[in-house]
């Protein structure tokens, strides 16, 4: 068999990071080449062909390069290397394994180093599911191994389309990731697989998400649920708490699978995360919370290149996990970054641009992002999830600017944060007034068993609020004097409601994390006092009898939460509440 032959070509143009290479041979758009400077060898993707020219966009700094520079096509896509060993690692948006290049050039990461993102010396005790004389196609299961306590399955590669028959099983035993454990014909598998990064990675059929993914925010799970399979996006201006709200759902979401993408944000970020994950405890497992995490760091300094890979890099890795039956939350802090990163890759190309001078297809690729969300009904019958929820970081928190708007169009929950709400220190600082969520009903289904109408009592509350914040706006021109006592028990009523039930304080141990169970029991008595009557002679009385069930609530909110505890807790408010006069 004659050895495949690359496309190799010369540099002629640069402008920065992007080279105008003069080539020979074939290639295709979004094809890795090697620009080659000595020994060093410098990672570039294939963004545009004109005739036999074509722009290159280099991963990294492009310092040396000159005319004639030798090019080599590589004649495959940026690929994301798949198996066992991808959860507790730490990648860069190439899958560069940090920690492992930090090791080998020091703490100020060298051009040109890039390690294979999988551990080849490690064995993995494998586990054969499939036999010889087996039929299997793409997504099927050739066996597992244990990865902490995921059962990781080891499946036929997903770029092998059509059927193949198994020749050879290899027996259970401690394998390496790139020993032969099946056969087929001329083919020959191994625990690593890789796949396109920028084309959605799915096998199965697609189903409509119906499962709430509780986060243990109240504010979210009450009034703005999400649902496993759902998207989500979190905008809001600079200092809003948009990173804090990312790392509370990372650690408390109910999902089996964390993915994290830092994607251009700052170092300092960046490190504390890195600090504060491996010292963190599951709370639904009690294991260290990096068991069933993966991150994607690409700070604000990195390439622009790599910085716009990062997003796809980790959704493939969290598609990859979908595909064996888990609930995976992809979390990409920021999306504004990412389209930072396009507008400026479009610059370079002299695209005609769009609003504010993003590339016009700038909508279509944060669609396509997002669509790569969903849920799976997997040949296995098992269910696979992938949930994505993306911070915004809008100029000035103009939510009508391009990054918002196009996400707004796509996704199934809208968090937006507010500056107002995070000057008056009211944390979340999620925007009852401006948020929503599309996922309402379906969790109201699921949840009418435990509490009846949860959907339309959620409802009347949001409504409250809103009217609570119309007389409070009219209370500023007039007056507590200007509006009538009907008035004044509804906008106590909702300061009542935003204040004890819908704030949460992320760093005290009780209140960091709200069971959906505290939060019934909690919302349950707020329904008791929405449907009370009232009636006050003054509005000093009214003031008065209001705080008092204030200071209540937020006590019982920060008690431990043992059932019989909290129970007998908020039998002693509702008995308040019903001898009120």
């Amino acid at each position: 068999m004659n050895k495949k032959t690359h496309a190799v070509g010369t540099v002629v143009q640069a402008f920065g990071n992007l080279l105008h290479v003069r080539f020979e041979g074939a290639i295709k758009q979004g094809e890795v080449a090697h620009i080659r400077l000595g020994e060093e060898a410098l990672l570039a993707e294939v963004i545009e062909i004109a005739g036999d020219e074509a722009k290159v966009q280099v991963f990294e700094d492009t310092h040396g390069v000159k005319l004639n520079t030798p090019v080599r096509f590589s004649g495959h896509l940026l690929e994301a290397e798949l198996g066992p060993g991808l959860l507790t690692s730490i990648f860069d948006g190439l899958q560069n394994p940090l920690e492992k290049v930090a090791n080998e050039t020091g703490i100020y990461l060298t051009r040109g180093v890039y390690l294979p993102p999988l551990d080849r010396t490690k064995k993995w005790e494998f586990t054969p599911v499939a036999h010889v004389g087996d039929t299997l196609s793409r997504g099927d299961t050739l066996g597992f191994v244990m990865e902490g306590r995921f059962k990781h399955l080891i499946m036929v590669p997903f770029s092998q389309f059509g059927q193949v028959k198994i020749t050879h099983m290899a027996k259970a035993g401690a394998y390496t990731i790139d020993a032969e454990i099946a056969r087929s014909d001329d083919l020959v598998f191994t625990m690593v697989q890789r796949w396109p990064v920028k084309s959605a990675l799915f096998e199965g059929k697609r189903e409509s998400p119906t499962r709430m993914m509780d986060t243990g925010l109240r504010i979210l799970d009450t009034q703005f649920p999400v649902l496993k399979g759902g998207s989500f996006c979190s905008p809001g201006p600079f200092g809003a708490g948009k990173t804090v709200m990312q790392h509370h759902l990372s650690k408390y979401s109910s999902v089996d699978i964390v993915v994290i993408v830092a994607c251009g944000e700052r170092a300092g970020e960046v490190v504390e995360v890195l600090r504060t994950f491996p010292e963190l405890t599951d709370p639904h497992t009690g294991e260290p919370l990096m068991c069933r995490t993966a991150m994607i760091c690409n700070t604000s300094s990195m390439p622009v290149a790599a910085r716009e890979a990062a997003v796809y890099m980790g959704a493939t890795i969290a598609e990859y996990y979908r595909q064996m039956g888990l609930d995976v939350l992809l979390l990409a802090d920021s999306t504004s970054r990412w389209a930072q990163a396009m507008r400026e890759m479009s610059g370079r190309l002299e695209e005609i641009p769009g609003d504010e001078a993003f590339p016009a297809y700038l909508a279509s690729r944060i669609t396509s992002f997002y669509e790569r969300a969903g849920e799976l009904l997997l040949k296995s019958g098992k269910r696979g999830s992938l949930t994505i929820g993306g911070s915004v970081s809008p100029a000035g928190g103009n939510f009508e600017e391009p990054v918002t708007q196009a996400s707004l169009l796509v996704v199934g929950a809208f968090h937006g944060l507010s500056r107002t709400r995070s000057d008056a220190r009211r944390y979340p600082a999620v925007d009852p007034l401006i948020s929503w969520s599309r996922y309402l009903k379906p969790v109201g289904a699921e949840l009418d068993a435990k509490f009846p109408q949860w959907a339309a009592k959620v409802k009347l509350a949001a409504t409250l609020l809103g009217r609570g914040d119309e007389i409070g706006k009219r209370m500023e021109v007039v007056g507590e004097e200007g509006v009538t006592i009907d008035d004044m028990v509804v906008y106590l009523k909702a300061e009542l409601y935003d204040f004890c039930y819908l704030q949460q304080n992320a760093f005290d141990k009780e209140d960091a994390y709200c069971p959906l169970d505290r939060q019934m029991e909690m919302f349950g008595v707020i329904q008791k006092i929405f449907e009370k009557r009232f009636a006050f002679d003054v509005h000093d009385a009214a003031r008065a009898f209001f705080l008092t069930l204030q200071n209540e609530l937020k006590n019982i909110n920060f008690l431990p939460y043992k059932s019989h505890h909290y129970a007998d807790a908020m039998r002693a408010v509702i008995k308040k509440i019903d001898g009120g006069t």
